[in-house]
């Protein structure tokens, strides 16, 4: 028998919580970040503008249920590469004065008068987690005695659902995109169900793969600029990480980035106390400032903030009832763990530098809009939630 619950007892009062305690990181990194002369606008302002836009989102995302969610993961995916598309075949300017500009060489935004910049690929991450969630759950519908041969069809159609988005993001070209989009899969893959007798064979060997092509580019680039024609402009981002100290101007963004977290020492220097100029630390560097004005301590509190929440999404993947739901969850948590060690690793030289933003801190309100619309889906799954008279405590959902 189902029990009865009120429209407010249904609300993730956790979750929201976790998002308000973002919004003022968010804010206030942001707000000492932009008190540098090279910035002409208040992007505190246009940053709770976006979450507030998060919010609307995340309010619609409560009036469609997980298996609506389910329905439409096909049509949301299929909008996605349409917009993907667009952005390859319409005219490109190098100004913000054309749909889509191209920027550093990139072409990854809209430019959509009144609303700023729109970045397509954003949005792609959510709705790849719900196409691939789906064709793994209908899969286990229909394959009820599961062998090698099915393990490999399932491999098959998830490749498939990738390959595509990858692609046209990659054309773009996006390098930090189409990582997240990698690591989405391999995290959902290791959830779906298929063999480890495919699972590790694979893996090791692309693995193999990625760390011999890593130390060609460390150690003889010229193999890869000769067999896999690699433009050698390419070779500096590595470069850059492995050896800032050589390269004044391609790496003094990780050098000033490192010397402001190093400088904030245990207890940081205070609200406003940066001393260290860093460029563009509104965005992809707003660690370095935590680092540099909070020091250690803040550092760690909001890393850990980041495991409550991932923490919170787990526990939802564990007690959900239904397998697409779960699946669901595990893209989100792919996708969120890796920014979050992405976007850290790279300011403090442990990981290349590839313009990944930090989760619901960073500017943006492409890469905010598209976590928060990930995160409705985990608020839908706990609203539309069941409880059952006689069920275990096992089958309710906790913090």
């Amino acid at each position: 028998m189902e029990k009865s619950q009120k429209f407010i007892d249904k609300i993730d009062w956790t979750l929201i919580l976790i998002l308000f305690l973002f919004f003022l990181v968010s804010c206030i990194s942001i707000s000492s970040a932009q008190t540098s002369d090279q910035y002409g606008m208040n992007f505190v302002i246009r940053q709770a503008f976006w979450y507030g836009i998060g919010i609307v989102i995340i309010a619609f995302s409560l009036l469609l249920e997980p298996s609506q969610y389910n329905k439409l993961s096909f049509y949301l995916y299929g909008a996605g590469i349409i917009l993907l598309i667009g952005l390859i075949i319409a005219p490109h300017c190098l100004d913000e004065g054309c749909l889509v500009p191209r920027k550093n060489g990139a072409i990854s935004w809209y430019i959509l008068p009144g609303a700023g910049q729109i970045q397509p690929s954003e949005f792609m991450k959510p709705f790849i987690i719900l196409a691939i969630s789906r064709v793994i759950s209908s899969h286990h519908e229909k394959v009820r005695l599961k062998t090698l041969k099915s393990d490999f069809l399932l491999l098959l159609k998830i490749v498939v659902v990738a390959i595509i988005p990858l692609g046209l993001i990659m054309m773009q070209p996006d390098l930090g995109t189409s990582m997240v989009i990698l690591v989405i899969v391999a995290g959902m893959i290791l959830v779906s169900g298929i063999t480890w007798k495919i699972i590790a064979p694979l893996y090791i060997s692309l693995i193999t793969i990625g760390g011999t092509i890593l130390s060609l580019a460390i150690y003889k680039p010229e193999i890869l600029i000769k067999f896999l024609q690699v433009p050698a402009y390419q070779f500096d981002r590595i470069n850059t990480w492995i050896d800032p100290e050589n390269y004044p101007d391609a790496g003094r963004q990780l050098r000033s980035s490192i010397m402001s977290i190093g400088s904030g020492e245990v207890f940081g220097k205070g609200f406003m106390g940066k001393q260290v100029y860093l460029p563009e630390r509104h965005t992809d560097f707003i660690f370095s400032v935590i680092g540099e004005e909070y020091g250690f301590i803040g550092s760690s509190l909001v890393i850990c903030l980041f495991f409550i929440l991932i923490y919170h999404i787990t526990k939802t993947a564990i007690l959900t009832n239904d397998k697409f739901n779960t699946y669901v969850c595990a893209g989100v948590i792919s996708m969120i763990t890796f920014h979050v060690f992405q976007n850290i690793g790279m300011t403090i030289q442990v990981l290349p530098i590839t313009g990944i933003p930090l989760p619901f801190i960073s500017y943006g309100g492409s890469s905010l809009m598209g976590n928060m619309l990930a995160l409705g889906v985990i608020f839908s799954i706990r609203f539309y939630h069941k409880e059952y008279m006689f069920s275990t405590s096992s089958d309710r959902f906790y913090m």
